[in-house]
C-alpha cells in the first residue's frame, strides 16, 4: 500500500509524507482528553479507526468508522494540522499512523491497545496485511469447512487469506500466481493446489471452473489488478460464489464484467482491513498470535533498519520478500 501510494497512482497521496501504516509502537505522552491510553501502553496504529459514536461504528454492518476520515485522506490530524514539519515546511501524515517514523502522532481512535508482552516486532504485522488477509476469510466471506476457496496474489494478504482458509477448515485451497516461486510458501501455509495462469494458453477462471467442479465458492484477489478481478468473479460457482476484493486498484480504474454473471447467483464483495474492527477486535488477534492461532513468523523474510528502508522496497518489488520488518535505532 505504502508503495501504491508513493507511485503517485493513489488519488489520495498527498506530498511530503511520512509513509507506514504496519506497526507497533509504544506510547510515549498522551495529548488533552486522552482517557483510554497512558505511557507505556503498547499499542498498534490503526488506519481503520473506531470512535464507536459515529453511523458506522453504530450500525453494526461495518468496521468502516468515518469519524477521522476528512481529514485522514488529506494527510492531516482530525484537528486539521500536520504534527510533522521539515525545515518550517508542513509534511503530511499517512493513513493516521506514519509508522516509518521513530516517532509519530496518531488520534487517540487510532490506536488498538495490547498486550504488552507481544513482541511489536512480530505483531505489527496484525496493523495491515495478515489482519486483512484473515479477516477477509472469517468476518467478508464467512467461509466454512469443506467450502473450495481461491487466492489470487500469494503476497502477504494472500497468504494470510490462505492462513484463514485453513482455520476455517477449507476443503480445498487454490493458491494463484504468476511467480511459481511463491508456491512452497503457500504450501506451508495449507494451500492444496498451485496454478500459474503462465502455464495455459485459456483464460484463468475456466481453468479453475474446470478443476473445481463448476467453480470455487470464494475467491480472493489479493493483488489489486482490475483484469484479475473479472477472472476471480468468473471462476466462482454459479448460484452461490462470492469474490471477494482485497487489493487496492489504481486512480480511474474500473472492473467489469457480463451482468450475467451475476444474474446468475455470484456475488462480488469487497473487505477493508478484513472487517475487523481494530480498537474492540485487534488485541483479541493480537493473544492468538501469541498463543500460536495466528502464524506470523513466516510472512517475517527480511529486518533492515530504517536507514536502509529503499532496499526494502526493492525487495518487495523483486518479489523477494513478504514482510520486511523496519526496526529503529539499536532495537
Amino acid at each position: 500500500t505504502d508503495a501504491f501510494t508513493l507511485s503517485g497512482d493513489d488519488p489520495e497521496g498527498v506530498f511530503p509524507a511520512v509513509l507506514g501504516h504496519e506497526g507497533g509502537g509504544v506510547v510515549v505522552e498522551v495529548g488533552e482528553g486522552v482517557t483510554s491510553l497512558k505511557p507505556g501502553d503498547h499499542v498498534i496504529p490503526l488506519y481503520t479507526a473506531e470512535c464507536g459514536e459515529c453511523k458506522f461504528c453504530k450500525s453494526g454492518k461495518t468496521n468502516l468508522c468515518q469519524a477521522v476520515r476528512a481529514t485522514q485522506g488529506k494527510g492531516l490530524m482530525p484537528d486539521g494540522t500536520t504534527r510533522f514539519s521539515y525545515n518550517g515546511e508542513p509534511v503530511y501524515h499517512y493513513m493516521g499512523t506514519s509508522t516509518f517514523s521513530e516517532y509519530t502522532v496518531c488520534a487517540e481512535i487510532s490506536l488498538a491497545k495490547v498486550n504488552p508482552q507481544a513482541p511489536l516486532d512480530k505483531v505489527c504485522l496484525l496493523g495491515c496485511g495478515v489482519t486483512t488477509g484473515i479477516g477477509a476469510v472469517h468476518n467478508t466471506a464467512k467461509v466454512k469447512a469443506g467450502d473450495t476457496v481461491a487466492v489470487f496474489g500469494l503476497g502477504g494478504i494472500g497468504l494470510a487469506v490462505i492462513q484463514g482458509a485453513v482455520q476455517a477448515k477449507a476443503g480445498r485451497i487454490l493458491a494463484v500466481d504468476t511467480n511459481p516461486e511463491k508456491f512452497t510458501l503457500a504450501g506451508e501455509m495449507g494451500a492444496t493446489d498451485f496454478i500459474n495462469p503462465n502455464d495455459y494458453d485459456k483464460p484463468i477462471q475456466d481453468v479453475i471452473v474446470e478443476l473445481t467442479d463448476g467453480g470455487v465458492d470464494f475467491s480472493f484477489e489479493c493483488i489489486g489488478n482490475v483484469n484479475v478481478m473479472r477472472a476471480a468473479l468468473e471462476c466462482c460457482h454459479k448460484g452461490w460464489g462470492e469474490s471477494i476484493i482485497i487489493g487496492v486498484a489504481g486512480a480511474g480504474q474500473e472492473i467489469k464484467t457480463r451482468p450475467f454473471q451475476l444474474v446468475t447467483g455470484r456475488v462480488w464483495r469487497g473487505s477493508a482491513f478484513g472487517g475487523v474492527k481494530g480498537r474492540t477486535q485487534l488485541p483479541g488477534m493480537v493473544e492468538d498470535a501469541m498463543n500460536g492461532k495466528i502464524r506470523l513468523d513466516p510472512f517475517i523474510t527480511h529486518r533492515l533498519p530504517l536507514e536502509q528502508i529503499n532496499d526494502a522496497f526493492e525487495l518487495m518489488h523483486q518479489g523477494k520478500s513478504i514482510r520486511t520488518v523496519i526496526h529503529f535505532g539499536d532495537n
